[in-house]
């Protein structure tokens, strides 16, 4: 009898997250759960898109998980602190990193994934042009399921787990052309560390500086507006 794969996929509701549940459902016809993560970030506005994206994709089973990172600080994203704007390459790891924040989601997709029999965890990280997070290279992705399995009674009892980071060599331009390609409204996704307070993306930090990089590369219109 064919048994179908389930799948735990982080969905922030981001462009490359939307795009990785994209790849699961469509290409891979697994049976998605979402999780997004309600932890003190600046634009909680990604919460909202999560929620959509997932709705859109067919999945009846889309959690948030309320952590508060805010309590730790140290980013940009959960503190006072101003994001950098206006783009500049550079080797020093931005503002924007959140302390341990893969380590954590992933740990609790992990225990999601237990409680619901899934094999499979799905991640959007890039490390391309992503900017510049320790979390999102492909070497910590492989040392975190090995630890996931010593510590799960799932893992103890002989139980597979997986990390799928379909995107994590491909291009932002190449990330949208396979979203198109399956189907997703990127009309719905929200990319902006510090949107305006009506959601309207700033268009200056790197979240922003990616993303219009990719449709401009690609030859597409981004369907979010940006300020004049």
């Amino acid at each position: 009898m064919k048994t179908t794969t389930k799948a735990v996929v982080l969905l922030s509701g981001g462009l490359d997250s939307s795009t990785a549940l994209a790849w699961a459902v469509k290409e891979q016809g697994w049976l998605c759960h979402t999780v997004a993560f309600d932890y003190g970030q600046r634009h909680r506005i990604e919460l909202e898109a999560s929620e959509q994206v997932a709705r859109t994709f067919g999945i009846t089973d889309h959690r948030v998980i309320k952590v508060d990172l805010r309590s730790i600080g140290h980013s940009s994203l959960t503190s006072d602190m101003p994001v950098p704007k206006d783009h500049a390459d550079t080797a020093a790891i931005p503002s924007t990193y959140v302390p341990a924040r893969n380590l954590i989601f992933l740990s609790l997709a992990a225990g999601l994934a237990e409680a619901v029999d899934a094999t499979r965890l799905v991640i959007g990280a890039n490390v391309v042009d992503y900017s510049g997070y320790p979390d999102c290279r492909p070497e910590f992705m492989d040392s975190f399921v090995r630890t996931a399995l010593l510590g799960t009674k799932a893992g103890s009892e002989g139980g597979d787990l997986e990390i799928a980071a379909p995107l994590i060599t491909l291009k932002k331009s190449e990330i949208i052309a396979l979203g198109l390609k399956l189907g997703l409204d990127y009309g719905l996704t929200r990319s902006c560390y510090d949107p305006l307070p009506d959601g309207t993306p700033c268009g200056h930090c790197d979240s922003c500086f990616f993303r219009q990089q990719g449709f401009t590369e690609l030859g597409q219109q981004d369907p979010l507006k940006y300020p004049v």
